[in-house]
């Protein structure tokens, strides 16, 4: 990374005055930094989408907090140096298990303000407009990230001033990008120039360039706010005020009230076995732990490993498995304040054998086939893998929806807006920005919070801490955790090699696998001649990995980003 000419000691002074014992100028350098990858370490480990915010988070337990505190501190921190998908204008799902054994699933998704309806983004002649839904201030739901961090707070040790004082700082005084991000800012520009009404500080009259400073003043002031005032700093107060007048300004429906009235809800976790092991996830609004169950037992009593990893056979009842998840998604699965989820029958091991009846091994089942099973009762995100040394367990992922959210920026208070109600189904059967399908489960409804593909999980063994893991990537995030999962194992995989092997996707529609470019050619060959249209696409995913073995936490960081691990 290009190096920035600065002071470092002139740094530390100026924030030394600001709260004591700091955390960046002594503890963590914003202009000098380097992504690790693979580390493992004896007590602590945080693996994020950016190298800050993992430092920061292990600095925030080296201070005394514990796995809570590095949650809310490192998301706080992304959403200053991950700008396109760490926020504190979208939502998110914490799931959590205390060292005691106790299990939290926090849901702060974004919600429908209370003026929207049902067919709010179709025409006069009924047709869909997903630019509306997707760019700009209609696209927004009521963010929920604030109220999460303190829901969280009652499980962490240390003062919220001193978890969100490192995100402040990044923010007034900087940090160097990477090249990542310079391209990511650069090819947004436009969309930043078409969707916003002040100017904003991700535009520059110059190309952003690896080794550039990025400040972000308003930013920052909102955080201060955010730390002295509580989460009443973010929904009322001058920063509700902002968001409200960007809102007029641009033909949003986010009122003061749907602020106000904003709040985090406590699900009941989804837990089932996997060959042994117990796999925890997370319930509806999010279809990723259903999902995730699905797929598994679907695949559990045929073995796995004697198939051979991404063999034409193992690779192809995975497909299957996924095929005939993502078609209950579209069917079954909402948010369950609004629509019942028939959750257990959905993951009954005796309806997924009837899933199952119809698999061939020998061909592909056209989607066209494949119907919603009969269970009548009723991409840009950014993930956290975090264990502390008392065996607290987090596992969070979050998100703004597309890179860069709504493309939308608050004026004067920094922060981009999400664009979460294109994961609404705005009209049946048409596909969203990640090409899935939705029906009335789906629909959308003022105050109802829109289905997500976000799959936290975590893997216990013997009933002690074994797996923290999820990641980033829409559609693809259930079946990257899936596939993540088998490697480990099935396979009997390194952290390093399940996250970074070459990933494939399936979601029933479209009927197309798609594989990164890296996936075997042979099996991709033998794929084809059962029936599988197969089409290469860029990264999938970006996984983030704990393993607990041998009392040291192994923790694997994605290579597809500037993911980076931390601990000590």
């Amino acid at each position: 990374m290009k190096k920035v000419v600065l002071s470092f000691l002139l740094l530390a002074s100026v924030v030394t005055s600001v709260h004591a014992q700091p955390i960046i100028g002594k503890t963590v350098d914003p202009f000098h930094y380097n992504e690790q990858k693979t580390e493992t370490f004896g007590k602590v480990a945080v693996v994020s989408a950016h190298p800050l915010a993992s430092m920061i988070g292990a600095a925030i337990m080296k201070k005394g907090g514990n796995a809570f505190d590095a949650a809310i501190a490192t998301q706080l921190a992304l959403a200053v140096v991950y700008p396109g998908a760490g926020n504190i204008g979208g939502g998110g799902f914490l799931l959590g298990r205390k060292q005691n054994g106790d299990l939290i699933a926090l849901d702060y998704r974004e919600k429908a303000p209370a003026k929207s309806s049902r067919d709010m983004y179709l025409d006069k002649n009924g047709n869909a407009q997903t630019n509306l839904s997707q760019n700009g201030h209609l696209a927004a739901g009521v963010p929920g990230t604030i109220s999460g961090l303190f829901a969280t707070l009652p499980y962490a040790k240390l003062p919220f001033k001193e978890l969100i004082q490192p995100a402040i700082d990044l923010a007034e005084y900087g940090f160097v990008i990477t090249e990542r991000e310079a391209m990511n800012l650069n090819n947004t520009k436009d969309a930043f120039l078409k969707y916003n009404t002040q100017s904003i500080a991700f535009i520059k009259n110059t190309s952003w360039k690896a080794g550039d400073t990025l400040v972000q003043k308003e930013l920052a002031e909102t955080l201060k706010r955010i730390r002295d005032n509580g989460a009443k700093g973010f929904y009322e107060g001058k920063t509700a005020e902002l968001i409200v007048a960007e809102m007029q300004r641009g033909n949003g429906v986010i009122t003061k009230e749907d602020l106000k009235n904003y709040t985090t809800r406590s699900r009941k976790v989804l837990s089932f076995n996997y060959r042994g092991y117990t796999i925890i996830s997370f319930p509806p609004p999010s279809s990723g732990g259903i999902l995730l169950a699905q797929m598994l037992k679907m695949v559990e009593k045929y073995p796995l490993t004697q198939y051979g990893f991404q063999s034409v056979k193992g690779v192809q009842l995975m497909i299957e498995a996924e095929r005939r998840a993502y078609a209950d998604r579209a069917e079954h699965m909402g948010d369950p304040d609004y629509w019942k989820v028939p959750v257990k029958t959905l993951m009954s091991d005796g309806y997924l054998a009837k899933r199952m009846k119809d698999y061939d091994p020998s061909k592909a089942t056209p989607s066209s086939t494949v119907k919603a099973g009969n269970a009548k009762e009723s991409e840009e995100t950014t993930h956290i893998s975090i264990m502390d040394a008392q065996g607290n367990m987090v596992s969070i992922t979050t998100t703004l929806n597309g890179s860069y959210g709504s493309h939308t920026v608050v004026g004067g208070a920094g922060f981009l807006l999400n664009n979460e109600m294109d994961d609404f189904s705005i009209k049946p059967g048409v596909p969203n920005m990640y090409g899935a399908v939705g029906g009335e489960a789906n629909a959308i409804a003022p105050g109802k919070r829109m289905l997500s593909s976000m799959t936290p999980s975590l893997v216990l063994k013997n009933n002690k801490p074994f797996l923290v893991v999820g990641t980033p990537g829409g559609t693809t995030i259930p079946t990257s955790v899936f596939q993540t999962i088998v490697n480990i194992i099935d396979y009997g995989m390194t952290p390093e090699d399940a996250v970074n092997k070459p990933k494939f996707h399936h979601q029933w529609l479209p009927d197309e696998v798609y594989v990164e470019k890296t996936f075997d050619a042979a099996t991709k060959a033998g794929l084809e001649k059962m029936g599988y249209t197969m089409k290469e696409r860029a990264a999938i995913g970006r996984v983030e990995v704990i393993k607990v073995g041998n009392n040291q936490l192994q923790a694997a960081a994605d290579k597809r980003g500037d993911d980076s691990a931390a601990g000590w």
